[in-house]
């Protein structure tokens, strides 16, 4: 690695800890705040997805789906900043602290927040989630890093 590399790979690390931080902030107020963060969206996302529906959205396309999917796109930072963090080949730890994460949340959620609903689902959509995050980050930093070499190769 040359220099520039090496100084980028750093200021990626600085944000990535900046960024995590914030996201971390942001993921304990949603997921231990003591009533679901959709209560006050749950009518207009039914609406939505009725009209949807009625111009050709598949039915099986229904509320669940949209909560999974949503809880998918939660931990996908989890995954990408974990990667970025310990390296592209820690990848499986990134997604094992997604999974770590999400369990301690649903048990939080069950034990102390009487207004949630802790659920094996969720689990499973948290640790997917961080799961596409480690490998979009993997896949990511591999470009990134053969486009380095590319261009270092150019320039020497």
């Amino acid at each position: 690695m040359n220099a520039l590399t090496t100084r980028r790979h750093a200021a990626l690390r600085v944000a990535a800890r900046w960024l995590g931080a914030a996201y971390l902030v942001a993921l304990a107020l949603i997921a231990l705040w003591p009533t679901p963060v959709d209560r006050g969206a749950h009518g207009s996302i039914v609406h939505a997805l009725a009209f949807l529906h009625a111009h050709g959205l598949p039915q099986w396309f229904d509320y669940p789906v949209v909560e999974f999917t949503a809880n998918i796109a939660l931990f996908v930072p989890v995954g990408l900043l974990g990667v970025v963090l310990l390296g592209r080949h820690d990848w499986l730890l990134a997604t094992l602290i997604g999974f770590v994460a999400s369990v301690a949340i649903e048990l939080s959620q069950l034990v102390f927040l009487p207004g949630r609903f802790a659920t094996p689902f969720d689990v499973i959509a948290n640790t997917a989630g961080a799961a596409l995050g480690s490998l979009l980050a993997v896949g990511l930093l591999a470009v990134v890093t053969a486009r380095s070499r590319t261009l270092s190769a150019r320039a020497g």
